[in-house]
């Protein structure tokens, strides 16, 4: 993989009225890879590309460590959290958590809008005693990011537990403030959460690797993030199967994608792998000042999509990264 046109394609966007972070790993590279020839040890990518993102050579980073809003990418900790829960026998998946009326709210998912979820927790009278088991509310937060089930499981797990855990895994930079909410006023953080690109493409990168807490963990949560309906940024413009049951193996002759999106005011982000013969860990952070207008947004989502281009051919080469990160044993 030439992580230098991961950088490139990134840079290109350098002229838009956005920040464009991104940070991509190439896991399947080898810890002693040499430098980049006629680069003195610099990483590819020249200036504002780093080939030492936080996770080892095999990395390359245009503004990722830059902290930005990062919306509903932001659910892969929780959903890191909730896995390391049920592997460690901590939670059961089986658990039945109730629908609290403070969970319920817009935007993305379907639990609020399914009748099972009951008077009560669309607002109405008379309580809600449903429930949804833990491992439904992880499908649905993966799955279609649901805000509902995404606020449940955060009550369940609590936010200072989200925070140990990515205390634990080094992601210093990646936090969630608050809950979902449909209006954020006085009295509550402005954005749900904040993050960087090499944070989020760390957490993928240790899943991949079998290194987020535990191996169940890692695999509980690449299944949850194959999941994701949402393959409008990263992987848009590229040829991939959704539904090879495979994964995370690869297919040959194919690409393979499991990711988390998000979408807020002026921000747009994936975080996922790409898998072909090559594992690439990736995540692409969007954020521009809305008082632009809407062709700052077609700009940004066209500026994500041509960096999946170089990361899909990143993933689809066989030859060794021109920066490298360690190979999971028996990968």
């Amino acid at each position: 993989m030439i992580l230098a046109q991961v950088a490139a394609a990134a840079r290109s966007a350098a002229a838009l009225p956005m920040t464009l972070a991104v940070a991509a790993v190439d896991v399947d590279a080898d810890l002693d890879a040499e430098p980049v020839p006629g680069t003195g040890g610099e990483p590819a990518g020249g200036r504002g590309a780093s080939c030492g993102t936080g996770h080892g050579r095999g990395s390359v980073g245009v503004d990722d460590t830059v902290v930005l809003p990062v919306a509903s990418a932001s659910k892969l900790l929780l959903l890191a959290e909730v896995a390391r829960r049920l592997d460690a026998g901590e939670l059961r998946a089986d658990a039945v958590v109730p629908i609290e009326d403070e969970d319920v709210t817009g935007g993305t998912g379907l639990l609020r809008r399914l009748s099972r979820t009951g008077a009560g927790a669309a607002g109405g009278a008379g309580g809600n005693a449903c429930g949804w088991t833990v491992e439904d509310l992880a499908w649905l937060t993966a799955s279609v990011s649901d805000n509902t089930a995404t606020n449940a499981l955060l009550r369940t797990v609590g936010l200072p537990a989200t925070e140990r855990l990515a205390r634990d895994l080094g992601l210093a930079d990646l936090t969630l403030h608050d809950r979902v909410r449909d209006v954020r006023g006085p009295g509550v953080p402005p954005v749900f959460a904040t993050g960087t690109a090499r944070d989020l493409a760390r957490l993928v990168a240790l899943a991949v690797r079998g290194d987020l807490v535990s191996p169940g963990a890692s695999a509980r949560l690449l299944e949850w993030m194959r999941s994701n309906t949402d393959h409008g940024l990263v992987p848009a413009l590229v040829q991939h199967d959704p539904y090879a049951e495979c994964f995370p193996d690869p297919l040959p002759g194919g690409l393979l994608v499991a990711n988390k999106t998000g979408t807020d005011t002026g921000v747009r982000a994936d975080a996922g792998v790409l898998v072909g013969t090559r594992r690439v860990a990736y995540a692409v952070i969007a954020h521009w000042d809305v008082a632009l207008g809407p062709s700052t947004e077609r700009a940004a989502v066209h500026a994500i999509r041509e960096v999946g281009r170089a990361l899909a051919a990143g993933a689809q080469r066989g030859e060794p990264a021109t920066c490298a990160l360690v190979r999971q044993p028996g990968g």
